[in-house]
């Protein structure tokens, strides 16, 4: 998968599930709950125990992108890719990593605050761009940035539930993703995987939400 293919499956898709974790088989079972409910697009963090036994796993599953989140170091690229990572992101931007990234031919999604690193990144060839952390008005922000520069790929993923992912779409953001709001690990460590389930149905009927109703309105 190119980056331009990424991309076009971000805005497809809109909404990507993300674990981070400390049990292997946990996220497993987590992620297994957020795909049944319609996820397409997901991720586990390389910090995450057996992170590229999962993407390797999930890789083989017809019809759906997954991707390696808190990758920091060239090492992580070529493991995660190697595993059958489609897209990288990062809580930093980092040249090295964009250019290792750049090589292999997959999206990079560097973590960015500001708006100089994101127009930094940007320029670097991210794919997207990680709005990182997430700030209190999240759509606000997205489309105050968006306003000078509206080619800018951005997608938030700190801060994002279900009461504000419609209105952070409508602001411009390209996608969302959803990490404690998706996966509460108390939740996820009973095994309580019907709860997961319906809250990323919620999530996702927000989202449709933005699809069916937002857009109109942005």
């Amino acid at each position: 998968m190119s980056p331009e293919q990424f991309l076009e499956a971000v805005l497809r898709h809109r909404a990507i599930a993300i674990f981070r974790g400390q049990h292997q088989g946990r996220a497993a079972a987590a992620m297994d709950a957020a795909v049944g409910a319609g996820f397409r697009i997901i991720e586990f963090t390389v910090s995450t125990p057996g992170a590229y036994e999962l993407i390797a796993e999930f890789a083989r599953r017809p019809g759906v992108v997954v991707g390696a989140g808190t990758v920091l170091d060239l090492a992580a690229v070529e493991a995660a890719v190697g595993a059958g990572a489609k897209f990288l992101v990062s809580p930093v931007f980092d040249p090295q990593i964009m250019a290792a990234a750049r090589d292999l031919d997959v999206a990079i999604l560097p973590g960015c605050f500001t708006p100089t690193e994101l127009l930094q990144a940007h320029r670097g060839g991210a794919a997207c761009q990680k709005l990182f952390p997430g700030p209190d008005d999240i759509a606000g922000y997205v489309r105050a940035v968006l306003g000078p520069m509206p080619f800018l790929r951005i997608i938030p993923t700190n801060g994002v539930h279900h009461e504000n992912a419609a209105d952070v779409l409508a602001a411009g953001a390209v996608g969302v993703g959803f990490t404690t709001s998706l996966f509460d690990l108390a939740e996820v460590e009973h095994r309580h995987l019907d709860k997961v389930a319906e809250r990323a149905r919620v999530l996702l009927a927000a989202v449709r939400h933005f699809t069916t109703v937002g857009r109109r309105q942005a």
